[in-house]
């Protein structure tokens, strides 16, 4: 089950000082993890960004390994996804939100 957390009122100040940080999570998912370990939004950033990174490799080697079909369809369609997700996962954090990516942000793995 997929639950949309919420931030209190108390928390707009971590939005507020954290949200570039949580926009970078996207590219280079440790940054948080270096810089704002103690903020709850980057930290859950930094775990959708290792999600999608996650997503990526298994993407990129399954195309690799599965010839013509991986290198013609699942490659370009994948590759395509997650650079949709990766916008998803910005535009999410840009705004101070935070929203899971659709079919793997529900998995926590930075806690």
């Amino acid at each position: 089950m997929i639950v949309l957390s919420t931030f209190s009122n108390g928390d707009q100040s971590d939005i507020d000082k954290n949200k570039g940080i949580a926009i970078l999570a996207y590219i280079i998912f440790f940054i948080p993890l270096l810089t704002a370990k103690d903020s709850k939004f980057a930290m859950y950033h930094a775990n959708q960004g290792l999600l999608l990174l996650i997503t990526a490799v298994g993407i990129n080697i399954i195309s690799t390994v599965i010839p013509f079909i991986g290198w013609w369809i699942i490659g370009p369609l994948g590759n395509l996804a997650v650079f949709v997700l990766l916008i998803l996962g910005i535009i999410n954090a840009a705004n101070g939100q935070r929203k899971p990516l659709p079919l793997i942000g529900g998995f926590e793995i930075l806690k």
